[in-house]
């Protein structure tokens, strides 16, 4: 088998295994979320749109919109249940606005259940993820050394759309979702391809640690079992990427991802506040920052933090090392 084929592979086998499982549940779409199957899609999701991006696109979309599906299905689970537990623990919440959110949670549940069994995830010959197997099995894999600069190809040209992006949008950004939550998703998704590769991708050291590189080196990323890349294994060519370059953009990502958290249980107030207590979006919006105990103009502090966050970043071109030469 191909080392690309067996990176699928490898996952494919762990969600199968979960897919087994859930099967016989009462929810299988709750025993999927409880056992982190989340993951292993990202992992899928990200090499398919990966090899999408070097060959056989076709085959590689086909599995992708699968493999993204069941994903969003689970992040929606994930939306609704991180606001149903944190609400809980607020006092000042009111009980409507706790069961909205618990009730959305119960609802993403029901709807993933029936697109499980429709698209026949559960079925005890595992036939969509055979289907896909099959799909990828027509793929032209490359050779290991033509792979790897394919790779390379993919994640430079991936770079350059993420710079793009936010010079289009990083100095004015005026929305938290389409913006600054979409920015993050594309840095999140150089710091899942490298995982994803499964011992292809490499750190190295360089260039040591560039002075401008020091006040995002915190212990909490630098010690964070997230940053470490999987062993080398069978690979004999390799990809490599600049360790503390690699560690500041997941400094990045995680300071955009809080502060997204704040943004994001404002919209999520204001969406129960709006459909529970039947009042239009705007006041549904001052009730959302009340209850948050934030101002009006929450939201753009929020987004003023985001290109505070960004600024620094990108004006030292950190994303461009990235990749070692």
């Amino acid at each position: 088998m191909k080392q690309g084929a067996g990176r699928f592979e490898y996952y494919l086998i762990q969600l199968e295994e979960l897919l087994l499982k859930a099967s016989v549940t009462d929810s299988p779409a709750l025993f999927l979320y409880k056992n982190d199957a989340r993951t292993k899609l990202f992992m899928l999701e990200g090499l398919s749109k990966l090899y999408a991006g070097m060959h056989n696109k076709k085959i590689f979309i086909y599995a992708l919109k699968y493999f993204k599906s069941l994903e969003d299905m689970l992040g929606a689970v994930d939306y609704y249940d991180g606001f149903a537990k944190d609400f809980l623990k607020d006092d000042e919440m009111p009980a409507t606005v706790r069961m909205f959110a618990e009730e959305k949670k119960e609802k993403m549940l029901q709807a993933m259940n029936l697109v499980l069994r429709k698209k026949k995830w559960l079925t005890s010959d595992l036939y969509r993820t055979k289907k896909i197997r099959r799909k990828l099995k027509k793929a032209d894999w490359l050779a290991p050394e033509e792979e790897v600069e394919s790779i390379k190809r993919f994640y430079k040209k991936t770079i350059a759309k993420t710079i793009e992006f936010y010079v289009e949008t990083g100095t004015h950004f005026s929305d938290l979702e389409m913006q600054v939550h979409d920015l993050r998703r594309k840095l999140r998704w150089l710091s899942i391809y490298p995982q994803a590769l499964r011992g292809c991708v490499q750190f190295v050291d360089n260039n040591g640690t560039a002075p401008e590189l020091i006040k995002y080196l915190i212990p909490e990323i630098v010690n964070s079992p997230f940053n470490v890349m999987p062993a080398a294994g069978n690979n004999q060519h390799f990809v490599f990427i600049e360790k503390n370059y690699f560690l500041a953009l997941s400094n990045i990502i995680s300071a955009l991802g809080k502060i997204k958290d704040q943004g994001l249980r404002i919209m999520a107030t204001a969406e129960a506040v709006e459909n529970t207590q039947f009042v239009d979006q705007k006041v549904s919006m001052e009730r959302a920052f009340t209850l948050n105990h934030v101002q009006e103009n929450g939201l753009n502090e929020i987004l003023k933090k985001a290109k505070e966050i960004c600024e620094p970043f990108f004006y030292e071109d950190n994303l461009s090392k990235l990749l070692a030469v």
